[in-house]
């Protein structure tokens, strides 16, 4: 995916995200959106950091990184929801793109992909993008709901800005 899908992938997912953590039309709602919008997108765009320097799809694409970003939040408890958009960066990369990424550098170079996906300039790439943030909500709907909540309460990290 390029930076675009990747950037309307987080949005949507925020938004989606928003309602499955906090149901409903209202200002609760709202402001978990709200909350989770930027670190959700920041954690979206941050593997492609990687076209600054070293090798794209494999120096920021990996799981050694992932491990790095999911582990944040527990040892620090902050940075919370970033991982989600390094996950779904890595799940478009993985399900919407030919290209693949390189799962275990700098173990291994090898890219891995699924046999459909389109390329990051087809006219089909957005509703690629929207199908998989779909399966991406779905999914966590059904993890949070099912399994563990995914949940945080971040009232007192915003307490001080008078959210």
């Amino acid at each position: 995916m390029n930076k675009r899908g990747h950037v309307l992938n987080a949005l949507l997912l925020a938004v989606g995200l928003g309602f499955v953590l906090e149901p409903g039309v209202d200002v609760a709602t709202a402001r978990k959106v709200a909350q989770i919008t930027v670190p959700i997108v920041l954690g979206a765009l941050f593997p492609d950091v990687d076209t600054a320097f070293g090798k794209h799809r494999k120096t920021l694409h990996s799981l050694p990184v992932l491990a790095v970003v999911l582990a944040y939040p527990i040892v620090f408890d902050n940075l919370h929801f970033v991982w989600v958009g390094v996950v779904t960066h890595y799940l478009l990369d993985l399900l919407g793109s030919r290209r693949g990424i390189a799962l275990f550098h700098p173990f291994s170079d090898k890219e891995f992909s699924l046999p459909f996906g389109v390329t990051t300039s087809s006219k089909y790439a957005d509703l690629v993008t929207v199908i998989i943030t779909a399966l991406e909500i779905a999914a966590f709907w059904a993890v949070t709901t099912y399994v563990v909540s995914l949940d945080v309460d971040l009232s007192s990290a915003t307490a001080g800005f008078g959210l």
